[in-house]
């Protein structure tokens, strides 16, 4: 857990964004307002680019990949990023201050937020500069002789990186930073909500590194449109996007035109299905604390718990009793794990999927209001539904809260078929005293990753994406690397 080291409380960020080389603001001087979730009150502004200013970066992008050495010049892209990583570490606790206070996340629990992505920048110059870009494939018999061939990985081109605003610095750097080692270069659109956490990255660029102008872009705005003319853009080359799914398919949709290649993190509505011989007392406080802390704005939460009939009351009053108990509060305060919902609307879209599971039948056990003692802020109660029908909204709809919805199963084969009833497959759970019981759920579960009692699936060194509508390819890992690398089969003479 991490606690502020030096000044504490609101901070805004940098205003302006990177296009080309120059910290600007667009050219109307337009901003828009940056909320502070916990005190509902305007912390400062940004710039609002516009669709001229994305495609400045666009061009800007272009020029540097197609007219400068950066895709070919492997040792300076790796100093470059030694440098961004070291220069991260002299702003950490200036980032973590603007992280706080455009999203609201508790202090307590930013290390994943801010020295995890951190840490991400020096893996991934380690890793760039070990990978085997020009990798022998052997020898083959072919009609006219045998021809040796070579495998070629050469950067892509332009990406755009479209981020969300749960994680946004950790986003920012996973979506830019392989992309930028593999020898692209990058214009980042951060989300409206919380723009400053990629402003600031631009400011740091600029300002403590020798990434060259039009290399790494930002761009930050009020307006959809403006992350819409980036994946339209016939001079990029891939688009890179964590959001929902509903956008990812505008964005599919965007870059089909051109047969853009698109790497994509989309929703989840994770199942934990928790088995009859599991350690309940071990697995459910910890599915509980899950649902809270951020809030719940997690795309791989396990937001359904999956309990026995056997067992069922006894896993309700262990999860509720959690979730009665859990610190909700001042997200500047460390002894809070919960600090509220990002927004207004968002407070009020989870609000109104609480009331539609109630409306369907499910029983609230606790919560499902605003907390009596939290009048200013966006926060929620954590909430625990019961009883939830397994087709109903609420059990179906991604709800980027702290709730969690418990469906009863009788027999190993109904709950995994609970499980796979959904659009998504982005994450899931489970726990059990057989391991090799759970693991055979665990593989019969349709989604792309899988925590078993406990042990996280999540980690740079290992490839995380989604199947069915949860996305396309990966990120982390030799897989995640590679996104970022086209492919070139070379035949020659042996």
């Amino acid at each position: 857990m991490t606690s502020v080291q030096d000044e504490t409380g609101v901070l805004a960020g940098d205003e302006r964004m990177l296009i080309d080389g120059e910290l600007q603001h667009t050219s109307s001087g337009a901003t828009f307002d940056v909320i502070h979730p916990a005190s509902e009150e305007v912390a400062g502004q940004a710039t609002d680019g516009t669709v001229a200013d994305m495609e400045r970066a666009v061009g800007a992008a272009r020029r540097a990949f197609d007219q400068t050495d950066w895709s070919r010049d492997l040792d300076f892209r790796y100093h470059c990023l030694t440098q961004l990583h070291e220069a991260f570490e002299r702003n950490k606790e200036h980032l973590r201050r603007v992280l706080i206070t455009e999203v609201g996340c508790p202090v307590k629990v930013t290390g994943s937020q801010i020295e995890s992505p951190i840490e991400e920048v020096k893996h991934w110059a380690e890793h760039g500069k070990n990978f085997e870009y020009l990798a022998d494939n052997g020898v083959h018999e072919t009609p006219m002789g045998p021809a040796r061939r070579k495998i070629h990985y050469e950067p892509v081109g332009v990406v755009g990186a479209i981020t969300p605003w749960n994680v946004p610095f950790y986003l920012n750097v996973a979506e830019t930073i392989p992309a930028l080692m593999a020898g692209n270069t990058v214009v980042l659109k951060p989300a409206q909500l919380t723009p400053w956490s990629g402003s600031e990255y631009g400011r740091i660029v600029a300002e403590e590194t020798d990434i060259p102008a039009g290399v790494f872009n930002v761009v930050v705005s009020n307006a959809n449109e403006v992350g819409a003319a980036l994946s339209a853009d016939p001079r990029v080359d891939m688009i890179t996007f964590t959001g929902s799914t509903a956008t990812g398919r505008a964005i599919l949709a965007a870059g089909a035109p051109t047969v853009k290649k698109t790497l994509l993190e989309l929703g989840g509505k994770s199942a934990h299905i928790v088995l009859d011989d599991a350690d309940f007392n071990m697995a459910l406080p910890m599915a509980a604390l899950m649902a809270c802390v951020m809030s719940g704005q997690s795309c791989i939460l396990p937001s359904r718990i999956l309990l026995p009939r056997s067992r069922y009351d006894e896993g309700i009053e262990i999860m509720k009793n959690m979730m009665e108990n859990f610190p909700v509060g001042d997200p500047w305060d460390p002894n809070n794990m919960q600090g509220p919902q990002i927004s207004e609307g968002q407070r009020q879209k989870v609000l109104g999927l609480i009331k539609s599971g109630i409306d369907s039948g499910a029983r609230l056990v606790t919560g499902g209001g605003i907390p009596e003692n939290l009048p200013t802020g966006y926060y929620v109660q954590p909430t625990l539904l019961a009883d939830v029908d397994p087709d109903s909204q609420v059990a179906q709809e991604e709800i980027f809260g702290p709730v969690l919805s418990v469906i009863p199963y009788e027999g190993d084969a109904e709950a995994i078929a609970i499980a796979n009833n959904s659009i998504y497959g982005l994450s899931g759970e489970v726990s059990g005293g057989d391991l090799d019981r759970a693991l055979e759920v665990a593989k019969r579960m349709r989604t792309g990753n899988v925590t078993i009692n406990g042990k996280s699936h999540f980690g740079i060194n290992s490839p995380f994406g989604g199947t069915k509508q949860s996305g396309l390819g990966y990120r982390n890992g030799e897989e995640g690397y590679k996104e970022y690398l086209e492919a070139k089969t070379i035949g020659m003479p042996e």
